[in-house]
């Protein structure tokens, strides 16, 4: 964020004073000062008492978040995102030596459909999906140029798996001078408050600072993994260590500033030959420009990469969509909620899948 300046308030709370269709006079008996002390505030030449800003806050009814982020920080109008679908899925042979591990099912909706829909949460339109040579076609059937959901997919191939910050080489024309956000292919992520850390992170990456996610885990050797201070600050990033310094897996989403394909340039091949993302991590880490959102309580993080992780990924995804009688992380209704389908739109979708409870939950939508 550039700054959080008596100005900046201001402007806010005067965009929601008028949302709540309140008076300055109103604002200010609630308060007990006078209306000159509001407009003085609205301009921001007073500054506002903490137990002032926290009784307004509750007056509009405002989120701590629409005060440390303002829209246009939060916006991602202008951020690119990649999803990297490339790799051979070796670890589910024999299903993936016919088909793309993406592309096959995670209960009811291919794989590919998780990470699409985080991007899609962040607000993100512009996205490339890198694909391995031979699966690029099966994944241009499914997802076509984007158009059903409103967004514009475009797509690049890894030739072979030589590290996971390649795709930033691979996207550097896509991503231009933009910020980017890059999720891997075989990664699941949900929790309600989801789509607030992407918007956080987007605010991060527009002031020139990268952002990471944590989730705890039982095996931490088997990631990359995250060492933390007492107030979660990152002191060290290090790719699947033999004695690892935390529990915190660095999971397969992360956003960079505007800058990341020359620093991705930059890295040299680990001892595996492959350009870590870890190293990469490491170069913002260096700089002080990276940040670590930890995944607590209340979110679910899979990396289906094996068998027991699909079949648990499967398992979780049915059992809250059938407790809430609803489709989660479906593209379809991130799209129409963001207004970038209409009902026309989701209409058409809704009568291709007609014989699935996945078709019958778009209809439900509309309210139909």
């Amino acid at each position: 964020m550039n700054r959080l300046d008596s100005l900046y308030i201001g402007d806010i709370l005067k965009r929601a004073r008028e949302n709540n269709d309140l008076t300055q006079e109103e604002v200010a008996e609630e308060l007990g000062i006078g209306r000159d002390a509001i407009i003085r505030i609205e301009k921001g030449s007073r500054k506002i008492a903490v137990e002032e800003l926290q009784r307004l806050i509750r007056i509009y009814n405002l989120n701590v978040e629409d005060i440390l982020f303002s829209e246009e920080e939060t916006s991602a109008e202008d951020v690119k995102g990649i999803i990297l679908a490339g790799g051979s899925g070796t670890r589910l042979y024999p299903i993936t030596k016919a088909e793309s591990k993406q592309l096959i099912s995670v209960y009811d909706k291919p794989m590919v459909y998780y990470p699409l829909s985080v991007l899609m949460q962040a607000g993100i339109k512009d996205i490339l999906i890198i694909t391995t040579p031979e699966d690029q076609a099966g994944f241009k059937r499914l997802l076509g140029d984007g158009k059903q959901f409103g967004i514009n997919l475009q797509y690049a191939v890894q030739p072979s798996p030589d590290g996971l910050a390649q795709a930033f080489i691979i996207g550097e024309e896509f991503i231009g001078n933009s910020s980017c956000a890059m999720v891997l292919g075989d990664n699941i992520f949900y929790g309600n408050g989801l789509t607030r850390e992407l918007k956080r992170a987007i605010a991060n990456a527009k002031n020139d600072v990268a952002t990471i996610y944590g989730y705890q885990v039982k095996d931490p050797e088997r990631f990359g993994i995250m060492e933390l201070d007492e107030h979660n600050n990152v002191l060290s990033v290090e790719e699947k260590p033999t004695n690892p310094k935390s529990d915190y897996a660095i999971t397969g989403l992360y956003f960079y500033p505007s800058g990341v394909s020359k620093k991705a340039k930059a890295i040299k091949p680990s001892a595996r030959g492959e350009l870590e993302i870890t190293s990469l991590n490491d170069l913002y880490l260096q700089e002080n420009k990276l940040k670590a959102c930890l995944l607590g309580e209340g979110y679910s993080w899979f990396d289906t990469g094996t068998f027991d992780s699909l079949l648990d990924a499967s398992n979780m995804i049915r059992t809250i969509q059938n407790n809430r009688d609803a489709v989660i992380c479906c593209p379809e209704k991130i799209a129409y909620e963001h207004g970038w389908i209409n009902d026309v739109q989701i209409e058409n979708a809704a009568n291709e899948l007609k014989k699935n409870s996945y078709g019958k939950y778009l209809s439900k939508i509309m309210g139909k």
